[in-house]
């Protein structure tokens, strides 16, 4: 189950992040988790699984162009290999059905392997 992200689960959406390649420090995650609760344009949401938190996929919308861009994807690593990701995906395909979705350059690998339509975007 897609939730939206609040600051009571910040704790648990900063655990999920760390879990990406790209984040190295403790900083990183708490400027991305400030950007995401500050910025009206940055959304974050986390995948529920029975009782844990399991996923995190954060978006950056573009209303104007009605343009979504998902710039981060993690899943827990005692999750991986099971769809959570391409579940993420999925979901937020179906929320945002409005919108041209497309994926980060570090994550548009993975993005395309999910067989969803795509556009290829990077920074």
């Amino acid at each position: 189950m897609l939730i939206r992200y609040k600051k009571n689960l910040e704790k648990i959406a900063m655990g999920l992040l760390s879990f990406m390649p790209t984040v190295k420090d403790v900083k990183t995650l708490q400027d991305m988790i400030k950007q995401y609760e500050t910025d009206p344009n940055w959304h974050l949401y986390l995948w529920k699984d029975d009782d844990d938190m399991i996923g995190v996929i954060g978006l950056k919308v573009n209303e104007e162009e009605k343009q979504a861009v998902i710039q981060h994807l993690s899943v827990s690593p005692s999750h991986r290999n099971q769809g959570i990701g391409k579940l993420l995906i999925s979901e937020i395909h179906q929320q945002y059905n409005q919108y041209q979705i497309c994926a980060e350059e570090v994550i548009d690998g993975f993005y395309k392997k999910c067989d969803l339509e795509y556009d290829s975007h990077s920074k």
